[in-house]
């Protein structure tokens, strides 16, 4: 992937360069971001819209390239935003909605459009303290149900988000669009099975696993002992024998109805919020 876009070089401090053909090797570039092969070589992925790039910058997330339609030229918040881009040594782009549409596969696109450096957080640094929530996620394979993930944990205070095995990727369009800006506020590691359980060996955690063979109630658990580690399975398999064996809770959510299941997002929205129930309530200001 070509990276002589960065910033370096001819672009100067205050340069916005103007880009009118989908041909232009930026754009073809940015639109091979797409696929998770050009999001791995690159390390960077997009996020969509001025609210999300706002939140970004303002977390601390490097961006290498901001893009807007000429009809927010102009903006204070969007001038705000180019000018941190290049102070950054990122590269500013101003392109026409037909040139946005194409780069965001959308016939209403947003007017702003940032190209993020991907970050993990890595699973050795991970040590939770008291009080602390974190789900775990087998094999999620639904971008939107990643994305509904990450957002619900940001809502309920959570910690952070660890992907076990083959995973959708976190830094997918759909993804990032299902977090609505969350992605940015909520860690996320990735590990093996094998070192999801090494890890939990020694990290004094207490992982609790929703199961259709738990025999617990979700609701009965003490989520106050220790760090908890909520760990979810696969929507079509859930939990494979190997990981659910080093649970030290087998939870379920009790139905009643003609459904059998949840959905993955839905179920780990009920685990966060009751897991986090004693630590949540309504102050003033919320």
């Amino acid at each position: 992937m070509n990276h002589e876009h960065r910033g370096h070089g001819p672009h100067k401090v205050g340069h916005v360069k103007e880009v009118t053909s989908l041909a232009n090797p930026i754009i073809k570039d940015i639109k091979a971001l797409a696929n998770k092969k050009s999001r791995e070589e690159s390390g960077t992925f997009m996020a969509e819209g001025l609210k999300l790039v706002i939140d970004a910058i303002e977390l601390g997330w490097a961006i290498r390239t901001l893009v807007y339609a000429k009809a927010a030229k102009g903006k204070p918040l969007v001038e705000q935003m180019a000018a941190k881009t290049v102070a950054s040594g990122g590269l500013v782009l101003e392109v026409s909605e037909k040139i946005l549409s194409s780069v965001t596969r959308r016939d209403n696109p947003q007017m702003v459009v940032g190209i993020f450096e991907s970050r993990w957080k890595p699973l050795k640094d991970i040590r939770p303290k008291e009080g602390e929530t974190w789900i775990a996620l087998d094999r999620v394979r639904d971008p939107g149900n990643l994305g509904t993930i990450i957002r619900t944990a940001d809502a309920a205070g959570a910690s952070g988000v660890i992907l076990i095995g083959e995973t959708t990727d976190p830094f997918s369009l759909e993804t990032v669009r299902a977090t609505m800006g969350s992605l940015f506020a909520v860690p996320v590691a990735k590990a093996t099975p094998e070192e999801f359980i090494g890890w939990k060996k020694s990290a004094g955690v207490a992982v609790v696993a929703t199961h259709l063979a738990g025999s617990v109630d979700y609701r009965m658990i003490d989520y106050k002992k220790k760090p908890v580690v909520l760990l979810m399975g696969n929507e079509q398999a859930g939990l494979p024998d190997q990981l659910a064996k080093e649970a030290d809770a087998l939870a379920r959510i009790p139905q009643q109805g003609r459904a059998d299941s949840l959905n993955l997002a839905v179920a780990s929205a009920v685990m966060l919020f009751e897991a986090r129930r004693h630590l949540l309530s309504l102050s003033e200001g919320k």
